[in-house]
């Protein structure tokens, strides 16, 4: 082992002793289950171990939350898709719109509201309306304009209110 590499893990391993767990509570907070919350922050600092030398770890508290944040939701997704986990549609719609909950009706159209977006919007719409970050915030951690985000986000209010219309 050469002297770089041991840096590097040493580096590393002082990386997840400090964000190991603002991970995990992220992780928990998206999943609502504390092992799968667990292993979701081993699959978070295994992407950012084998992406080491190409990311910028600067702020690496950022980088940490999106990826946990863009991890959790896909795997809501993926469970979603194989019918394992029927409250997540609910996560989806708390997302999309805080205050309103309509139950099993509000579940189709979270469902038909994300259905054409990016994946990257349900990130935003948690990461503004779950977690409360500003839109500046927001748009750092995404890495998109502070315009880009304010329009994603009314787009999806807008779906929203058209759905409405429609019922």
């Amino acid at each position: 082992m050469n002297g770089k590499n041991l840096l590097d893990r040493m580096a590393f391993s002082k990386l997840y002793e400090a964000y190991a767990p603002m991970v995990y509570r992220r992780c928990v907070f998206l999943l609502k289950d504390d092992a799968e919350a667990k292993d979701m922050v081993q699959n978070v600092f295994l992407r950012i171990y084998e992406r080491m030398d190409t990311l910028d770890l600067s702020q690496p508290s950022s980088l940490l939350w999106n990826t946990a944040t863009r991890l959790c939701l896909n795997r809501i997704r993926d469970k979603k898709r194989r019918g394992l986990d029927v409250d997540s549609s609910e996560l989806l719609l708390t997302i999309a719109c805080a205050e309103e909950d309509d139950g099993i009706e509000a579940r189709g159209l979270l469902a038909k509201i994300f259905s054409k977006e990016q994946e990257s919007t349900r990130t935003i719409a948690a990461l503004h309306y779950v977690d409360g970050m500003t839109l500046e915030e927001t748009a750092e951690t995404v890495g998109l304009s502070v315009s880009g985000v304010r329009k994603r986000l009314r787009t999806l209010q807008a779906k929203i209110k058209n759905l409405e219309v429609e019922r």
